[in-house]
């Protein structure tokens, strides 16, 4: 890979690292559930009248708007909103490797390689350490909905790959249409009509800067350079870089919020990193093999 490809990849992660403290800017700004309904309309609003049909079945669309827009990321704000720190909820989400192979051999029949079961079984043992640090200064309730979180990517995953889209900026913009009027749905009676009118009404530089980042430079650029490096180089040279997001989440966490990174937690993202890194190595290859289709690879590989 050039080395200014190879920069645009950590800028993307860097990025998406960064992206869960932003996520916890903007949620001292709007309610969870409105504040990732806006993200969605900013994202899918400027964008899908140029990019064109989404080029596979409007079902997939949906499956993925729903799993991932709607569910995915109702549970990651309001779990970070009730207090999961910012990095270690980037942590803690990489559980979607996990629940992406187990989602396969349930859903799809596949059968998981020997190593594929040695690295979900190493990330699980880091998300493990990550739990046992729950209750010191964070809810377990937190920690549980965003595990919940990485349950739904995982199953939005499997969907992408039964979609295979071949844009996956275009598809990711069609997704971004499916979740803003259920989520606005849902937060009236859960959050309250008034409290998202106040949020609008006072809404501060801070909220339109997180709203803008989430929606602009997250979503729509962070999918659009990933996507463009997707089509540039085969997916095992581009995948690894995506292992530094939660490294990414971790540090941007420790520095501009004074997050706490303990030896525990060190160990834990270790734990997870070369737990996903294992299960994406085949036997024969010196380099890991994942979906091109998935943003973040997941451990199981197999087409169907």
């Amino acid at each position: 890979m050039k080395r200014a490809h190879a920069a645009l990849a950590l800028l993307v992660a860097a990025v998406w690292g960064a992206n869960f403290v932003v996520i916890d800017i903007g949620l001292q700004e709007f309610p969870p559930l409105l504040f990732s309904a806006l993200r969605f309309l900013l994202a899918a609003v400027p964008a899908v009248f140029f990019v064109g049909r989404p080029q596979v079945q409007w079902r997939w669309v949906i499956a993925v708007g729903v799993a991932l827009g709607i569910m995915k990321f109702s549970l990651l704000f309001v779990g970070m909103h009730i207090g999961m720190p910012a990095g270690l909820a980037s942590l803690v989400l990489q559980g979607q490797a996990v629940f992406t192979m187990l989602f396969a051999v349930v859903l799809l029949r596949e059968r998981p390689r020997g190593m594929q079961v040695m690295g979900m079984l190493v990330a699980a043992a880091g998300m493990m350490l990550v739990a046992l640090e729950s209750g010191h200064g964070w809810p377990v309730k937190g920690f549980l909905l965003i595990v919940g979180a990485a349950a739904c990517w995982g199953l939005s995953n499997i969907a992408m790959r039964k979609a295979s889209p071949p844009d996956m900026f275009r598809f990711m913009v069609w997704v971004s249409v499916v979740p803003p009027i259920p989520l606005t749905l849902l937060s009236l009676p859960l959050e309250g009509a008034r409290r998202d009118l106040d949020a609008l009404r006072h809404l501060g530089l801070s909220g339109i800067a997180a709203a803008v980042y989430v929606a602009w430079i997250a979503t729509l650029f962070g999918y659009a350079a990933w996507g463009y490096l997707l089509r540039t180089y085969d997916a095992p040279t581009v995948a690894p870089f995506s292992l530094f997001v939660p490294v990414f989440g971790i540090l941007t966490a420790w520095v501009y919020q004074g997050e706490r990174v303990t030896l525990t937690t060190v160990f834990a993202s270790a734990l997870v990193v070369v737990g996903i890194l294992t299960g994406m190595l085949r036997p024969g290859r010196k380099r890991p093999a994942v979906e091109a289709a998935v943003p973040v690879p997941p451990l199981s590989q197999n087409r169907t």
